[in-house]
């Protein structure tokens, strides 16, 4: 079995025992917000420095079911039940809408595994996406096509279009969908005349959401838990800049962002030194919105910006559904210490309506502790089981439960702000 090894011991600034003093009043600090409906389902990015701990990404439509240990899905099937009852009370049929990724195996199984913890938590559930890449599909005379996963199982994907036909025409019924696919290039028309209940919120996807927006409530709320816990906020948080209407391939642009990261580099070296910390700071830049780990540049000082290459800038320029990126993300780097088998690692919790159903240790061979680790070309993923005090000999890493419990808790605030985030975004709708 591989066990997470860390390349430094844990500095005193982060106060372990701290937290676990004040854990109750934490503890009943979030279930004070979590009376709301938190996300139906998230997965959490968290990187662990050793002299802090951030929330890095917190993703509402996560697509790493597969990865999750056979005790993580266990618990999934209890906690999913509850939260579509939660939501809408007498559920039978569900409608799980895709991404279009019908050529990703991996994501292939990791839809399956999604529509099996439902079917075993009594619902029947149905998978659809909209085959916008494929539109010759949803013309011809059949409903579905089957394909066959990584691990050489078969799903059946369904054509939206043919199901909202199905509905209209009282053919075929569903209570709610649950979303697992993130709206990066809008809202499909067809979403709408469904008029069907839909977890997360239609206006959760990207087309509407910022990651900028979301880390404004998760510091917020990071400030109120660093309060308790009587530790600085930033030691659990990000600072970032939001830098809009920006054309990467623009000279005159470049500059700008150069000077907001600039000040960026300015404030975290501020807190290095405020905390004794020898470590040189650096940032990422990345679109504003966005997912999949697309256009997310390391940068270890400002003028890099300036420097930026055709083919950076490319990756910079277009989200995954080929859109112009005008809103960038200026975010501060956190290393990470967390090795295995030497490669750097950091953390993903999965949550089902905030509970803890697992998650895993996403790896990668080819990058090193200060670049991003969700990209392709050598990444890996390592199941954490959330029952390791059970069964930690037998499945997935062994982890330090005393650090696992503050990953828990970053995770739950995280979901927190999302849900926060969400209410703002529906508050706010054309």
């Amino acid at each position: 079995m591989n066990k997470v090894i860390l390349a430094n011991n844990f500095s005193q600034t982060i106060c372990v025992p701290c937290i676990q003093r004040q854990q109750q009043q934490v503890h009943e600090w979030l279930q004070g917000y979590e009376k709301d409906c938190t996300p139906i389902y998230s997965s959490v990015d968290i990187r662990d420095a050793g002299f802090k701990i951030a929330v890095v990404d917190t993703n509402l439509f996560p697509a790493g079911f597969n990865n999750l240990c056979e005790h993580g899905i266990e618990d999934s099937i209890s906690f999913i039940k509850t939260a579509i009852n939660k939501r809408v009370p007498n559920t039978k049929n569900v409608l799980i809408v895709a991404e279009e990724h019908t050529r990703n195996t991996w994501y292939l199984e990791n839809i399956r595994i999604l529509q099996e913890i439902i079917q075993k938590a009594g619902f029947q559930a149905t998978i659809a996406t909209f085959f916008t890449n494929e539109p010759l599909f949803c013309q011809q005379t059949a409903n579905a096509i089957e394909l066959e996963t990584a691990i050489g199982k078969t799903v059946k994907i369904n054509c939206f279009r043919r199901i909202l036909e199905k509905i209209q025409n009282k053919q075929m019924h569903f209570d709610l969908i649950i979303m697992n696919n993130d709206l990066t290039g809008g809202i499909p028309d067809a979403l709408v005349q469904a008029g069907i209940p839909m977890f997360p919120s239609i206006h959760a996807g990207w087309h509407s959401r910022s990651k900028s927006a979301h880390f404004r409530h998760t510091n917020e709320l990071m400030q109120e838990f660093a309060y308790m816990v009587g530790l600085d906020p930033w030691l659990f948080s990000c600072l970032y800049k939001e830098v809009q209407n920006v054309d990467i391939n623009s000279e005159s642009d470049r500059q700008k962002l150069y000077t907001q990261a600039k000040d960026l580099f300015e404030k975290i070296q501020s807190r290095y030194d405020r905390h004794h910390i020898e470590d040189k700071p650096f940032i990422f830049i990345k679109a504003d919105s966005g997912t999949h780990g697309l256009g997310v540049i390391p940068l270890e000082n400002p003028e890099q910006i300036l420097e930026l290459n055709r083919r950076k800038r490319n990756d910079l320029s277009r989200d995954k559904a080929a859109q112009e990126v005008t809103n960038f993300l200026l975010q501060e780097g956190v290393p990470t210490i967390h090795r295995i088998e030497e490669n750097p690692s950091e953390v993903c919790i999965y949550q089902i309506d905030n509970n803890l159903v697992g998650g895993f240790y996403r790896v990668h061979s080819g990058k090193g502790s200060r670049e991003n680790l969700n990209s392709p070309g050598g990444m890996g993923f390592q199941k954490m089981c959330p029952h390791s005090d059970k069964y930690g000999k037998d499945c997935g890493i062994k982890h330090d439960l005393n650090i696992f419990d503050i990953y828990r808790i970053l995770a739950r605030i995280a979901g927190v702000a999302a849900t926060e985030e969400i209410k703002e975004l529906e508050n706010n709708k054309p």
